[in-house]
């Protein structure tokens, strides 16, 4: 197991510019074993502050005895640690990514990935899956499936119809790959007529799909979900929907057929977003919203009907726009 000191975990720090404070002498010789909370943390953890109010993210930094705490830069020179414990405050642009990478880091370590295929499992003589994967209890993956290497696929997935890309997290209970829902009325009978599916699942690289979704194949296309893309619990895809890179779905979001998404979005709770839409890159759909036009790169939209309110945004700046990944100076604060 690696062992790690202060000295290593600042190596994998993105932030170049970084700061400290405490006793610099220690960095090689004080020993960081695991991550915890800032109120749980021990000489041996480290933890962060996140938060941009400076008095409240002082009282917080205070308060913890984490050996080594990931500050915010406008924290220095304003907050100290408490010698008595060997403790070391980092000031870095973003504590919470920067903790994000360390805790990979350090957990790597600690347990043995998961690999390879439970006995119970049911897998068509025709998929193929790739290197250094797991397949969980009661998985069950269809014909002509294709799984890239180092994913991982919970238990009782259902993949059918699908393309699986490397390095793919899929949670338990999610089905992949089923007919979607499209029918056609007959004006005379008025039965309804089956639209047929003929389409696949593309599922890019780096994907994260959590517990109890479903996302439909394609009907006469496919449905794609770029690299990077996180899909939250209980959120529905429909057929030929196509969703570009590193977007994220929260919880309960429900994406109608042939609507196209585009990059770094992020779609809040509960948000319904009608079919065949196109919504741009870098958007910002608000909780519980109904989306039923289509929507400009860059925008902020919430409310039922979904309207944008990006010129009423003024608070909480830099936060609120990196959920999309935009840039700060994009922000109207016209009112």
């Amino acid at each position: 197991m690696v062992q790690w000191t202060v000295e290593s975990l600042l190596q994998h720090l993105d932030d170049s510019n970084y700061s400290i404070e405490g006793q610099k002498s220690k960095l090689k010789s004080k020993s960081i074993k695991s991550v915890s909370s800032l109120y749980h943390g021990t000489s041996a953890d480290v933890s962060f502050c996140q938060t941009d109010d400076v008095d409240r993210g002082i009282l917080s930094i205070t308060r913890s005895n984490a050996g080594m705490i990931l500050c915010k830069k406008n924290m220095e020179g304003q907050v100290y640690p408490k010698q008595n414990k060997d403790q070391l405050l980092v000031f870095v642009h973003n504590p919470r990514l920067e903790f994000t990478r360390i805790a990979k880091k350090i957990n790597r370590n600690h347990s043995s990935p998961k690999v390879g295929i439970s006995s119970s499992s049911v897998i068509a003589g025709s998929a193929k899956i790739g290197r250094d994967c797991y397949i969980g209890d009661h998985v069950v993956i269809g014909e002509d499936c294709i799984i890239g290497d180092n994913s991982k696929i919970e238990s009782k997935v259902n993949l059918q119809n699908c393309i699986i890309g490397n390095d793919c997290i899929i949670q338990p209970n999610t089905t992949i790959g089923s007919d979607g829902f499209a029918f056609e009325r007959d004006s005379d009978t008025l039965e309804l007529e089956k639209f047929p599916h003929y389409g696949k699942v593309i599922i890019e690289n780096d994907v994260e799909i959590y517990a109890n979704c479903s996302i439909a194949r394609g009907s006469l296309s496919d449905t794609i979900i770029g690299q990077g893309t996180k899909i939250d619990a209980l959120c529905h895809v429909a057929h030929n929907v196509s969703i570009g890179k590193n977007t994220e779905l929260t919880a309960g979001t429900i994406i109608g057929g042939s609507t196209t998404i585009g990059n770094n979005c992020w779609l809040g709770l509960n948000s319904t977003i009608k079919n065949k839409l196109k919504i741009g890159n870098k958007v910002i759909v608000g909780s519980g919203s109904s989306v039923i036009n289509d929507i400009d790169d860059e925008d902020i939209v919430a409310g039922v009907p979904a309207k944008s309110i990006k010129r009423k945004i003024t608070a909480n700046k830099e936060k609120l726009f990196l959920m999309a990944g935009q840039e700060e100076d994009v922000i109207c604060s016209d009112n």
